[in-house]
């Protein structure tokens, strides 16, 4: 049995939040030649799993275009730190 959107949430936020270094310190998330900039990469997705996180504690109920939206966004910021050199290629969140 497939779990339910609420569900399926945290435990995509669970998965992202082990995949990408949000407690890196900040001489390896900049490291000044970048493709994006790493550091507001990863506050605006702490930003956004903290907004889910919140909203799941308020019972909100998340649409399946919300997980895939959020799933879609730490694929893109994982590759762009990726392709930065903060992480390896390996542990790509799904």
């Amino acid at each position: 049995m497939k779990p339910n959107t609420r569900t399926a949430m945290q435990q995509l936020i669970g998965q992202v939040r082990a995949a990408i270094p949000f407690d890196a310190p900040q001489a390896r998330r900049c490291s000044g030649d970048c493709t994006g900039c790493s550091q507001k990469l990863l506050d605006y997705l702490e930003g956004e799993l903290a907004a889910w996180e919140q909203r799941l504690a308020e019972g909100d109920r998340p649409s399946l275009a919300d997980l895939s939206r959020l799933a879609k966004t730490g694929r893109k910021i994982h590759r762009v730190l990726v392709r930065n050199g903060i992480l390896s290629e390996e542990a790509e969140p799904t």
